[in-house]
C-alpha cells in the first residue's frame, strides 16, 4: 500500500472515532486520497452534493483529522469524476483559519484552478448592453446588471430577480450582464438557459441515473442566468434540485440572475424556501415601454440597420404597437423584407400594411377635454383659467392651441369647440385657428411648441 493510502486510511481512524458508523460509511468510506504534493492533499469525491454536505457538517473534523497525519500547513483540494474522461477540481472553500485559495493565489478571482473543461456560455451575443435601451421603465433593472457584470456575486444583488411582462427585455438584460461579465473576467464560467431546458436536462439525468453528475456540472458554474424561473412551478423534483444548486453557489460567492414574468410573491406551485431566496437579492422591475422609450428603440434599431425612416412612421409605430419590444422589433423586420422584396419605400403605407397585421389599428378618439389637459401642462395654467375671459398673453396663448390642436385632432365640430373652451363661438374657434397657423408658418419656436403639445397628446 502507497505512503498516501496507508496516510488516508489512518486519518478514516481519526474520523471513524469522531462520527457514528452510519454517517462515517456514508460519507467518508467512499472518499479516497489520490495524492499529496506541495502540501496539497488531493481526495476523490463521489459527487459535488458530498462536498456540500462534508464542508457544511463535517469540515472541522475533517480538517483536524487531515492535519493531524499530513501537517498543519495542508491545503485541501477536490476532486470530482464527472465523466470516465473528465474529472473535476475544486479547492476546499472552508478550511478552518485558512485564508480562501483563490483570493491568495490568483489576482483575478475567477481565474480557473481546476482542470475542468470550457463550457459553451449559451448566451446570445447580439443581447449586449450596447443594443439596450435605457428609459424609465428599466433604469434600475440596467444599473444593476452593470454594476453585476464588474463585480459578479460580490454586490448585494445576489440573486437579481428580473420580472416583467413577455416582451419588455428581460432576457436581453441578462445575457448583456452575462456578456459583460464575461468580457471583463475571461475565465469566468458562465451559462445562460431557459428554466424548460434546465428541466429537460434534469429529466434526462434521472432517467440516465446521473443526477450526482448533473447537479455536480451546475455546482461549478461562477454565473448562472435561469430564465422563465416561473416554469419550474409545479416541478417538485426539479425545484428541489435547484434549491441545492442555488444555495451552493450562493453561498460560494457565485452569481445567480433569473428572470420571470411576475413578481417572487406571485408565483404559484413553487416551494416557500425557493421564494424567500429569490427575494435574497434584489427586485428589479422592467415595465412595458412607454412611448418615448419604443421611439428611442425604434431609432437604435434603424440607425443600426442603416434604414431611413420618416419620424412620421416612427411616431405612428410608437403610437400602435404598445405591448412589447418584439413586436416592434417585427415591424422593422418586416418593413425591411418587403422594401427588399418589392422595392418598395418604407413610409407610411408599408408601415399601415405591416402594423396591420400585428396588431389591430384603431382610430384614437382624442377628446377636446383631453387636448385642453395637455396644453394647460405644458403652460402650467389651470383649466378653468383658460375658460375665462382673461386676457393674459400666456392664456390667450394656450387657448388658441387648444382651440387649433382640437380642430386638427378631434371630431368635434368648431361649435363644439368652443362650447367646451370657455362657452365661445364658432366664430372665435376659426380665428384662433387662423392665429395659430400664421404664427406657426413664421415661428419656428412657436412651431415647435404645437408641434411638442401636438406629439404629447397622441401619445399612449
Amino acid at each position: 500500500m502507497s505512503d498516501i493510502k496507508q496516510q488516508w486510511l489512518q486519518c478514516l481512524q481519526l474520523i471513524s472515532k469522531q462520527t457514528d458508523s452510519e454517517d462515517y460509511n456514508k460519507w467518508f468510506a467512499p472518499i479516497e486520497a489520490l495524492e499529496f504534493t506541495d502540501n496539497t492533499l488531493v481526495l476523490q469525491m463521489p459527487s459535488n452534493y458530498y462536498i456540500e454536505y462534508i464542508e457544511e457538517h463535517y469540515i472541522n473534523v475533517l480538517a483536524k483529522s487531515i492535519y493531524r497525519i499530513f501537517g498543519n500547513q495542508t491545503q485541501l483540494r477536490y476532486k470530482i469524476a464527472i465523466d470516465p474522461a473528465t474529472t473535476t477540481s475544486y479547492v476546499s472553500r472552508r478550511q478552518p483559519q485558512q485564508e480562501d485559495l483563490r483570493k491568495k493565489r490568483y489576482s483575478n478571482p475567477y481565474q480557473s484552478v481546476t482542470d475542468m473543461p470550457p463550457i459553451e456560455s449559451q448566451l446570445n451575443k447580439s443581447y449586449d448592453f450596447g443594443s439596450f435601451v435605457e428609459g424609465s421603465g428599466n433604469k434600475l433593472a440596467r444599473a444593476a446588471g452593470i454594476a453585476i457584470a464588474k463585480k459578479p456575486g460580490q454586490t448585494a444583488f445576489n440573486p437579481l430577480f428580473i420580472y416583467g411582462h413577455s416582451g419588455c427585455g428581460k432576457t436581453h438584460l441578462a445575457n448583456a450582464i452575462g456578456l459583460q461579465a464575461k468580457a471583463n473576467f475571461p475565465d469566468m464560467r458562465v451559462l445562460y438557459l431557459t428554466a424548460n431546458t434546465f428541466m429537460t436536462q434534469f429529466t434526462t439525468a434521472t432517467r440516465d441515473n446521473t443526477r450526482d453528475e448533473f447537479l455536480g456540472f451546475y455546482q461549478t458554474i461562477d454565473l448562472l442566468i435561469l430564465d422563465d424561473v416561473h416554469d419550474l412551478a409545479g416541478k417538485t423534483a426539479t425545484q428541489n434540485t435547484f434549491f441545492h444548486i442555488f444555495n451552493h453557489l450562493h453561498q460560494l460567492g457565485k452569481q445567480l440572475i433569473l428572470t420571470c414574468d411576475r413578481p417572487p410573491k406571485e408565483i404559484q406551485g413553487l416551494e416557500e424556501r425557493l421564494l424567500t431566496r429569490f427575494n435574497w437579492g434584489l427586485l428589479a422591475e422592467i415595465q412595458q415601454p412607454d412611448y418615448e422609450l419604443r421611439k428611442s428603440i425604434l431609432r437604435t434599431r434603424i440607425n443600426r440597420d442603416g434604414m431611413e425612416i420618416s419620424d412620421d412612421v416612427i411616431d405612428f409605430i410608437a403610437e400602435n404597437v404598445t405591448d412589447n419590444i418584439r413586436d416592434l422589433e417585427g415591424v422593422l423586420v418586416s418593413m425591411m423584407a418587403h422594401s427588399a422584396i418589392t422595392d418598395a419605400p418604407l413610409d407610411m403605407e408599408l408601415a399601415k400594411q405591416v402594423v396591420g397585421r400585428i396588431t389591430k389599428i384603431q382610430p384614437r378618439v382624442i377628446s377636446v377635454e383631453h387636448v385642453l389637459d395637455k396644453v394647460c401642462q405644458h403652460f402650467h395654467i389651470e383649466r378653468e383659467e383658460v375658460r375665462t375671459s382673461s386676457r393674459k398673453r400666456d392664456v390667450c396663448q394656450a387657448r388658441q392651441i387648444a382651440m387649433f390642436l382640437s380642430k386638427r385632432l378631434t371630431n368635434s365640430s368648431v361649435t363644439e369647440i368652443g362650447r367646451t373652451i370657455g362657452n365661445r363661438d364658432h366664430a372665435t374657434v376659426l380665428h384662433a385657428c387662423k392665429v395659430v397657423n400664421d404664427l406657426m408658418a413664421v415661428d419656428k419656436n412657436y412651431r415647435q411648441t404645437v408641434n411638442t403639445i401636438e406629439k404629447q397628446i397622441k401619445q399612449k
